[in-house]
């Protein structure tokens, strides 16, 4: 069966250290090593990047390692994405104060993931966004797009 194609935002990354949420850090750390041990296509952008810069020290230097460290490729996203990106806010699906996360969403779709994984329940996994998304999507001719936090995908692993 061909692997999962899962687009990894940045909230996946910064709950490997996250002390404040041990369930979710503990599940993150189980997900992560099932990328590892390759059961999934772990993919990001150049916007996660960004994102983790913005993080205190020593943090930041621990999760831009792991990055490094790991088999994850970094998408080389374009203005395809941009576009999509742009078309969620347009109708309502994300605000222009959350376009980082209308972002992630529009380069895991043109980059043909089938997942995108996240810990954000307030703006990305939240039935809005999956309907909003993937209405979208299916009008500009993408695909769907599954919005699932990890402890959804590590249960899929499992089986």
């Amino acid at each position: 069966m061909k692997k999962l194609k899962i687009y990894l935002d940045s909230s996946i990354i910064s709950h490997l250290y996250a002390e404040d949420a041990p369930d979710k850090m503990r599940i993150t750390e189980e997900f992560w090593r099932e990328i590892e041990e390759g059961l999934y296509e772990a993919v990001i952008s150049s916007f996660v990047i960004v994102e983790l810069g913005k993080c205190q020290e020593p943090k930041r230097s621990l999760m831009l390692n792991k990055l490094q460290q790991s088999n994850i490729i970094e998408l080389d996203v374009d203005e395809e994405a941009a576009y999509l990106a742009s078309k969620y806010i347009e109708h309502g699906v994300l605000s222009e104060k959350h376009y980082e996360d209308a972002f992630h969403i529009a380069a895991a779709t043109v980059s043909k993931c089938q997942v995108l994984a996240s810990w954000n329940f307030k703006h990305i996994v939240k039935v809005k966004t999956i309907l909003g998304t993937n209405g979208i999507n299916r009008v500009e001719g993408y695909e769907e797009i599954q919005l699932l936090s990890p402890d959804a995908l590590v249960e899929e692993g499992d089986e």
